[in-house]
């Protein structure tokens, strides 16, 4: 099964309504958003990233249109220092090449291993866009429904300010 089909018969079987625009391969959030311009939602930015010692992984879904400190962030988090992971650690971690990582490549990690945090901004939109694993696709969830999929998951997250 494919990975935005497994994403849509997760959602299919959690009850989570959502809707889906294709569009010509995006690796970008700019790029994606160019395609799906007159869908009201907020376009994400989900980053992968990891510590110094390579000992833990996160996964910081955000507003595509915010800026983001490294500096501050690390030390938001309790830690030294913070980058993105390399597409090594995301394809063992996350089973995904660069471009497309979302909320939904934990679906790809039992090891249930990687720290989720959700800007708080998010918390205050109605509806959020995603690709489903696969960067010819967006989907767009209710924040509710994007709540209880990662709890139904398995996975407990995060709620911080992005520090720009």
């Amino acid at each position: 099964m494919s990975r935005k089909r497994q994403v849509y018969k997760i959602l299919k079987d959690m009850h989570i309504r959502y809707s889906v625009v294709g569009h010509p391969a995006a690796l970008t959030t700019q790029k994606a958003d160019s395609y799906i311009a007159r869908k009201k939602a907020v376009r994400t930015k989900t980053l992968f990233l990891t510590n110094r010692n390579n000992t833990i992984f996160y996964l910081l879904v955000m507003d595509a249109a915010k800026c983001m400190n490294f500096k501050k962030l690390a030390k938001l988090l309790g830690d030294k220092r913070i980058r993105f992971a390399s597409d090594d650690e995301l394809k063992e971690k996350m089973r995904l090449p660069p471009g497309v990582v979302s909320i939904f490549g934990l679906l790809n990690n039992p090891e249930k291993d990687i720290r989720l945090y959700l800007d708080i901004d998010l918390l205050y939109e109605k509806i959020i866009a995603f690709h489903p694993n696969d960067k010819t696709k967006t989907i767009f969830i209710s924040k509710e429904d994007m709540i209880q999929f990662t709890i139904n998951i398995g996975y407990n997250y995060g709620v911080i300010k992005i520090p720009c």
